[in-house]
């Protein structure tokens, strides 16, 4: 870390700029494709190319000027408040989910069904008489013909495999921790060898998710289109399992920064960035593995 007294500021910020467009492009790409629309899949893909010339573009420039000793006490500072904000954005960002998982389960199911209060009676005489409500649902029978919603389905039990990736995200969190004491003993081998252990066991949860989806839609019947039940799932573990992927890039750039010797004991603030998205994709996913599979 520079002991300049000045605050560095960067010449250029296009990358911001080059971000914005790329996640504009990916979740405009990814919300035609949701809904069916032309060119969904081409935008959602020209969003990813962007976004990750971005990642590559903006953290090479970062590195290279950590590097280069021109960050102060100041600069540090910044790095950790804007990865805390962040973190708190993405808590956030799976508060909607679980908000609107919470919303379904307790109000607006038991309302359809009649046990609601107030109007739920004569909503469900009038417009879904004859519907029970339970969880999991797909909501309402024989809404629009054809739908898959109105198909039979089963529900992904606890067992097997989301108990299997349980397990696997609650000892990367271990080696990952067991890596950052490492790298704050000054020991580089025994931390990039650690967060190998972390991007390995973080990359097999990702493949175990994967085969998780292939059961879901090749034996079970859910599917996205499987009501509100199939929306919330996959909507839930497929934004987590997509931050795993993106926890396991960042852990991975790290060790690699490690292996060159980048890091020192006092200053490793990637590192520590890093395993702060790692330890909340951790709590996050227990909140999954509760809420979604096992009540």
């Amino acid at each position: 870390m520079s002991a300049a007294s000045g605050y560095y500021i960067p010449h250029e910020a296009k990358w911001p700029i080059v971000g914005s467009v790329g996640l504009f492009l990916f979740f405009m790409g990814f919300g035609r494709l949701l809904n069916g629309q032309a060119l969904g899949t081409t935008t959602l893909l020209i969003g990813l190319a962007i976004i990750v010339v971005m990642m590559f573009g903006w953290f090479s420039l970062v590195v290279k000027e950590s590097e280069s000793g021109i960050y102060n006490s100041q600069v540090d500072v910044s790095f950790r408040m804007s990865m805390m904000w962040f973190i708190f954005s993405e808590v956030m960002f799976f508060g909607a989910f679980f908000g609107a998982l919470f919303y379904a389960r307790q109000f607006s199911g038991p309302w359809l069904s009649g046990d609601g209060g107030g109007g739920a009676a004569m909503t469900n005489a009038v417009l879904w008489n004859g519907f029970d409500y339970t969880w999991p649902n797909n909501g309402p029978d024989k809404i629009g013909a054809g739908f898959a919603s109105n198909q039979s389905f089963s529900a992904m039990g606890w067992f097997g495999l989301p108990l299997i990736n349980t397990l696997l995200l609650l000892t990367s969190g271990v080696t990952c921790t067991i890596a950052h004491h490492a790298i704050k003993d000054g020991n580089h081998k025994k931390m990039v060898r650690w967060l190998a252990a972390t991007v390995a066991l973080g990359t097999v949860f990702v493949f175990c998710q994967a085969f998780e989806y292939y059961e879901a839609y090749a034996h079970l019947n859910l599917k996205m289109t499987t009501g509100i039940y199939g929306s919330t799932f996959f909507m839930l573990t497929g934004f987590h399992g997509f931050h795993v992927t993106m926890g396991a890039v960042m852990l991975f750039f790290v060790m690699l920064r490690g292996m060159k010797k980048h890091f020192t004991a006092e200053n490793h603030f990637a590192f520590e960035a890093a395993a702060w998205y790692w330890h909340f994709v951790d709590v996050v996913w227990l909140g999954l593995f509760i809420f979604v599979y096992l009540i």
